[in-house]
């Protein structure tokens, strides 16, 4: 080091002169900056992803058959289990029977769709680590077309489960209970699906991502309204009941399919009821909190959407 200061290079002043100079910006410059980190603008970064998860799904037969052939054995299986429970209601078990059905189609079908989702959403997790480090595109564009390419299958589930179950179940065929009927299916799959894809973004393995979603399912079965009426659950654990996604979902098939019918029912030990005085008095399903049930939908949804946004941006299990 002292060589160096007692050496010509260091003492010479013009070179001390010639430092000061280029240390200061030549007038009319502009501050050096580099380009944004990702190789283009964010719409095409959500087309790239879309095409890329389209692809993937493409190439992957296996898991859409199965999510088809589901739907369609099981839509099929509570279609002749429960054959035209919904034409003639003229007894309480009759109420139950349905109510059964739609607590085994809304959480059953939907959990099936979430566990079977969650191995695919987990390979595509690593390709996420790589290529956001590559900026090739950022989390939010994923995220978009994680869920974007999900939309077209889901919603054909929910069509083909619709036409095939609801003629044989017996439902009043008129286009607005049937629309009711289609649109909570469909925003329960969507929030069965956000979930399964949140739990995998929360989680380092696939494994311990099951076995959430098994430990938060048995919560949202067992306040699902079915096992325990909302009514007949202790007041200290209704909050379980409105905080379930599940419970809203059993709310409003039950009640936007029964609870305008005002034929009367046997129900044993008390006086004959409508079915729509009975949805309320036994199950609690009122008129007036089927717009509160469905804004709740909605906010789950998105409610799941942020965070999984979140966990993919901020998380990463990835190890070399």
């Amino acid at each position: 080091m002292q060589k160096f200061i007692d050496a010509p290079l260091y003492t010479s002043k013009e070179n001390m002169i010639l430092v000061d100079e280029l240390g200061k910006p030549t007038p009319g410059t502009e501050d050096l900056h580099f380009p944004p980190i990702y190789w283009q603008n964010f719409r095409a970064q959500c087309m790239a992803c879309l095409w890329k998860q389209r692809c993937a799904y493409w190439k992957n037969p296996e898991h859409n058959v199965a999510r088809f052939l589901n739907t369609f054995v099981q839509s099929t299986m509570f279609g002749v289990v429960f054959w035209q429970t919904g034409s003639t209601i003229k007894q309480q078990q009759d109420i139950f029977n349905i109510l059964g059905l739609i607590y085994g189609t809304s959480l059953f079908l939907g959990f099936n769709n979430c566990t079977m989702l969650q191995p695919v959403v987990a390979v595509e997790r690593v390709v996420l680590y790589r290529e956001k480090a590559a900026g090739t595109y950022s989390t939010l564009a994923y995220a978009i077309a994680q869920v974007a390419v999900e939309l077209p299958y889901m919603l054909v589930q929910v069509f083909m489960f619709a036409v095939i179950i609801y003629p044989m179940i017996g439902f009043q065929m008129t286009a607005g209970k049937f629309f009711e009927f289609i649109l909570y299916m469909v925003l329960s799959y969507m929030y069965y699906t956000l979930f399964g894809m949140m739990t995998v973004a929360l989680t380092p393995n696939v494994e311990i991502a099951s076995g959430l979603v098994y430990l938060i399912f048995l919560f949202w079965n067992v306040f699902s309204g079915f096992v325990v009426g909302r009514l007949l659950i202790p007041v200290w654990w209704r909050w379980a009941y409105w905080a379930n996604p599940s419970a809203w979902t059993v709310y409003a098939l039950m009640f936007s399919q029964l609870g305008d019918r005002t034929e009367l029912i046997l129900v044993p030990g008390l006086p004959d009821q409508t079915v729509k005085e009975f949805l309320e008095s036994y199950l609690g399903l009122e008129d007036v909190y089927m717009n509160l049930v469905t804004y709740l939908h909605v906010a789950i949804i998105a409610l799941f959407a942020i965070v999984l946004f979140i966990s993919l941006k901020y998380l990463n299990f990835l190890r070399r």
